[in-house]
């Protein structure tokens, strides 16, 4: 016997889904004054001479397949082993300048503090007129 009726509409809910946010501090102006001032430099319109390029970085590891995966036929999906071998890992940096649609990776194989200076204080001529060099 039916306990709903047949009608009923699937719950909207989905707690399996996340969404990464920035919850400020409570009663903390200092925090949301800075966080203004970044919008306001993302909200800035495209200079060529005054670039806005970002820094991300990201570790990764490196894995492969154990067993060659099943490959797909007619009315089955590709099928593959979840067992990997793991290969160590590696920190990947990307610079990029999104109002100009440029990027930049550079792998490195530690996530140190030494890795990050060197990339930060990367300077992709490529991108930059020698006239705007001066402000970075």
């Amino acid at each position: 016997m039916r306990e709903h009726p047949a009608d009923a509409k699937k719950n909207e809910l989905k707690p399996w889904l996340k969404k990464g946010w920035c919850i400020p501090p409570e009663s903390n102006a200092a925090f949301v004054c800075a966080m203004e001032d970044v919008l306001e430099v993302y909200a800035r319109a495209y200079d060529p001479r005054r670039p806005q390029v970002c820094l991300d970085e990201a570790a990764k590891q490196i894995l492969s397949e154990v067993r060659a995966p099943l490959p797909m036929e007619p009315g089955q999906v590709e099928r593959v082993d979840n067992e990997y071998a793991r290969h160590g890992t590696c920190a990947l940096f990307m610079l990029f300048e999104p109002l100009a649609g440029k990027r930049e990776v550079h792998v490195r194989e530690r996530r140190t503090g030494v890795d990050f200076a060197h990339v930060s204080g990367f300077r992709p001529r490529q991108w930059i007129s020698p006239t705007s060099l001066g402000a970075w």
